[in-house]
């Protein structure tokens, strides 16, 4: 009896959770490239054959290690795992290092031995020995790029990189609510757009806004567009922090900033982060692009000016992402 490729395929939900990449990015490069080719199922469904599930990960992992997607969605296989195969191991680089690199190989070794309670307590005590402000700074954000080139080099399995990403969101969301509540302005309202699904780097910045004395709030990753224009009205919000990882759209998250302009009060400031390449561009008008978590604090400080002397503003004052 033949088998059905279809039945041993994925759906689109499916492949999003296992690929990382949105489904409306895969639809998106499904027109663009004519990449990824999804049969359908009876209900009309895309379904994805699994040797193309296998191309999408190798794919995923040249972006995160930072190849653009139109040079490399279109290659082969073959051509997808010689890149692959050409990348530094991170996980060997830190296995060699010392020094600078000491506490996060540690962490790097937890996870890959799937020690996951050692991993949350080894990154618990690390924040309490250095400070939020300095763990984040120093330990969280190097090691979710080592993490990440890891993944992308193929020393890290998809469900390592998910335990990682789980034990290091438990810890900042621990040491966020040991921070004292702040009634001070500005009020942040902090989320990510429907196809960003990463909340680590909107965590990061909490983290900081909380420890400037912000009010923040937080709806978690992927909210819709309208939603989070009714949720800053609801919650007098001063300003709407995003997160942008570079997996994302560039387009999407151009025309969703954009959008979300048009829908919020011009004293609503939008400010957004990340890795995307799209805050590399010039921003909408209205925008704020803090590209780096260490200017958080300048930009905290500089919306304060503001508002004791409203006419020192710069409505569009946009910083360099890195």
């Amino acid at each position: 009896m033949t088998t059905n490729p279809l039945q041993t395929g994925l759906g689109i939900s499916a492949v999003e959770r296992d690929t990382g990449l949105s489904k409306d990015t895969l639809r998106v490069w499904e027109r663009r490239y004519g990449f990824p080719q999804p049969g359908r199922d009876a209900l009309g469904e895309r379904i994805y054959p699994l040797e193309q599930v296998d191309r999408l990960r190798l794919i995923r992992r040249l972006m995160d290690a930072g190849h653009r997607p139109g040079k490399v969605v279109g290659l082969p296989v073959e051509e997808l795992e010689a890149l692959v195969e050409r990348g530094p191991s991170a996980a060997s680089s830190l296995a060699a290092g010392s020094g600078e690199h000491a506490d996060l190989g540690r962490f790097l070794e937890l996870t890959k031995s799937h020690r996951v309670e050692d991993l949350r307590r080894a990154l618990s005590e690390a924040a309490l020995r250095m400070g939020l402000d300095r763990f984040v700074a120093d330990v969280v954000a190097p090691l979710n790029r080592l993490v990440g080139e890891a993944w992308a080099c193929g020393d890290f399995e998809v469900f390592e990189e998910h335990l990682y990403t789980e034990a290091m969101q438990g810890v900042l969301r621990t040491a966020i609510g040991n921070i004292p509540p702040s009634s001070a302005r500005p009020r942040v309202l902090l989320t990510t757009f429907p196809s960003e699904p990463h909340g680590l780097g909107l965590l990061m910045a909490e983290a900081l806004m909380a420890l400037e004395g912000c009010r923040c709030l937080s709806l978690g990753v992927q909210t819709p567009i309208r939603d989070i224009a009714l949720a800053a009205e609801a919650q007098h919000a001063d300003v709407v922090a995003l997160s942008f990882s570079g997996s994302l759209n560039t387009r999407q998250a151009l025309d969703g900033l954009a959008e979300l302009r048009k829908r919020l009060p011009a004293a609503v400031e939008i400010w957004a982060g990340g890795g995307s390449a799209a805050l590399k561009r010039r921003s909408p008008a209205g925008v704020h692009v803090v590209g780096d978590l260490a200017l958080i604090g300048g930009a905290v400080s500089r919306w304060r000016d503001q508002r004791e002397s409203p006419s020192r503003g710069d409505t569009n004052s946009v910083s360099t992402p890195v």
